[in-house]
């Protein structure tokens, strides 16, 4: 027996072992850094990110603006309104490089841990992390933060939506279980959560709108405010990571202050008169027209225009196809028509812009010409349910060039009204099925954007559609927005050169009537969700391209938008005292490493 006993045993042992090896977590060594596909480009050993002045000064006020007014100073609660840079206060797990599509670098953490099949992820806490008030930053601290922002927020609901589970390990190791799935940016994303302390907000209404200051840990805290009116923050002396690899030559002021202003207008004129530093300017015509002053003209302002790489995205009219009247992708594609994006771009913005036609746009993610290999592949089970358009050509938003242009175009859009059951009946088009006429609000939150809307309603008149355009203060655009309370809107969906779980929130039916989503359109399409699964699942860069590259199409040929314009530079004008790296990375202006200047270039700016 013994002779037979032994070897049986050993063979279930091996057994045994190989039955564990399979169940086991997989194991991973710890990292500094973590890229979405290859290596990182900064090394372990690291002194500095290559875009920053690691010998930039420190200290000084800088001045920033901000539009409409807030109510609360809590960044992450559904209700209210925040404060302007109220998330500066807050350190992340990990830190996005500038100059990377997607790479992270150990922040709060100084290690994370990832298996080959990326189920998990592990972050390693930094000993000297604390929050303001000197304690630790922990493992429970991040588990509270995870289970907080989820449960309260559909954002980050949707955003965290593949995380099994989250758990302590000691007060230094945390780890996230991932449901099952491929979905390589996963480890990343949890890496950009931002850390509440625990302690601080135990027995307070998270929910709830606050003017108390709360708690951080990041290299700012509260200075002092006026309601709705400013907010300063001052760099904290003691920062527990100003030395860290990824912060140096970062957070150079010693305060930021965000004045508000009514309106863009209006804050204009306060840059003019040198109430605050800084300004992105958005609005073509006023970067044509509103900085000839003298400031400009004895170079006390600087006027840059500085190209980037940044991904477009899509901005747009944006239909809310939950409204019966826009339901009929016919009916969609005849209002886009009557969008004189030409000469909008001629007569208003002086030929800035050029005409946006993907959801991916100044990127190489977005569809070109027609599907082919992985692409087509990607698609081909869908053929018969989206768009045919979708295979046979690529889009092209309506235009007006060449002779009687925006009449061309208006006939077009008659055809599909008539198509689609309309009729125009004393003068108004209606719905034939119904009779109810086919009119619907177009909701604004600037003055800014009016004057591109009236001509747009214009044309619409002509083919009997009746459009009214209202524009409202910013809280009320915030909670009719919120809660999908309006017909037409301008909206823009940011990309980034790896898009992921986003995309859900954009598009994906789970948030077409989950308020507060960024689903505005309302989309509820199985092709654009199962594509948005092969988005997040995609192995390679190959793989992500071609999955991109189709949610694009469908998405374009499903007529959710009118496009309107992209530049691909950012527009900026700053007083002199205010300095910048020589080179800024590809994607990001990086105003966390800019500084100020000399005590003379400081005495030159108006008083404060």
């Amino acid at each position: 027996m013994r002779g037979i006993a032994g070897p049986l045993a050993a063979s279930m042992a091996a057994l045994t072992l190989v039955a564990l090896m399979a169940v086991a977590p997989a194991a991973a060594e710890p990292r500094h850094g973590m890229a979405l596909y290859g290596e990182p480009k900064y090394g372990a050993d690291f002194k500095h990110f290559d875009y920053v002045n690691p010998n930039a000064p420190k200290g000084g006020k800088v001045t920033l603006q901000a539009i409409g007014s807030f109510d609360t100073l809590n960044p992450f609660a559904l209700k209210g309104v925040p404060a302007a840079g109220a998330t500066m206060i807050y350190d992340t797990l990990m830190a996005n490089a500038a100059d990377e599509p997607f790479t992270e670098y150990g922040q709060l953490a100084e290690s994370i841990e990832v298996p080959e099949d990326r189920s998990w992820v592990a972050f390693t806490l930094r000993p000297q992390a604390r929050w303001h008030d000197g304690k630790p930053v922990t493992a429970e601290d991040v588990v509270f933060t995870f289970h907080t922002l989820t449960e309260s927020h559909p954002f980050y609901r949707s955003y965290y939506a593949a995380v099994d589970k989250v758990e302590a390990d000691g007060d230094r190791r945390v780890r996230f279980t991932f449901k099952p799935g491929d979905n390589r940016e996963l480890p990343l994303i949890v890496g950009q959560l931002p850390v509440l302390p625990k302690h601080y907000w135990e027995g307070k209404e998270f929910q709830a709108t606050t003017l108390d200051p709360p708690l951080g840990s990041g290299p700012y805290r509260i200075a002092a405010f006026d309601p709705g009116r400013s907010i300063s923050y001052e760099r904290v002396a003691d920062y527990w990571g100003a030395d860290l690899a990824v912060n140096v030559g970062r957070n150079n002021f010693g305060t930021m202050a965000y004045e508000y202003f009514r309106d863009a207008s209006v804050a204009l004129q306060a840059f003019r008169g040198g109430l605050y530093d800084f300004r992105q300017e958005n609005v073509a015509k006023t970067w044509a027209t509103g900085y000839d002053f003298d400031a400009v003209q004895a170079g006390k302002v600087v006027r840059e225009e500085i190209p980037n790489q940044v991904p477009a995205g899509m901005q747009g009219y944006v239909f809310n196809t939950r409204r019966p009247m826009f339901a009929d992708r016919r009916v969609r594609w005849a209002i886009a028509q009557a969008f004189d994006f030409e000469w909008t771009n001629q007569t208003l913005f002086y030929g800035a812009y050029k005409r946006t036609e993907s959801y991916f746009e100044n990127s190489p993610l977005q569809s070109q010409g027609v599907p082919q290999g992985r692409e087509l592949a990607l698609l081909e089970p869908w053929r018969g349910k989206i768009p045919d358009e979708v295979f046979e050509k690529p889009y092209r938003a309506p235009s007006t060039d060449g002779q009687n242009g925006l009449r061309r175009n208006l006939l077009e859009a008659k055809r599909l009204l008539d198509e689609a059951g309309t009729d125009v009946r004393n003068g108004r088009r209606v719905m034939v099925a119904t009779g109810q006429p086919l009119s619907f609000e177009i909701l604004l939150d600037s003055p800014t954007f009016e004057r591109v809307t009236l001509p747009f309603v214009e044309n619409l008149k002509r083919l009997g559609i009746q459009a009214n355009v209202r524009t409202v203060d910013t809280t009320q655009y915030e909670n009719r927005i919120r809660d999908f309370d309006f017909d037409m809107t301008v909206h823009v969906w940011g990309q980034s050169l790896s898009p992921g779980n986003e995309q859900a929130g954009f598009w994906g039916s789970s948030a077409a009537e989950r308020p507060g989503s960024q689903n505005l359109a309302g989309i509820r399409d199985p092709a654009v969700d199962a594509l948005i699964g092969k988005v997040v699942s995609a192995g390679s860069e190959e793989d992500l391209k071609a999955a991109v590259s189709a949610l694009d199409r469908v998405l374009l040929w499903g007529h959710y938008v009118v496009p309107q314009w992209y530049s691909g530079v950012y527009r900026v004008a700053y007083w002199n005292r205010l300095k910048r790296p020589a080179t800024l990375p590809p994607y990001s202006l990086a105003f966390d490493a800019w500084w100020l200047g000399d005590a003379k270039s400081v005495a030159e700016q108006p008083p404060r």
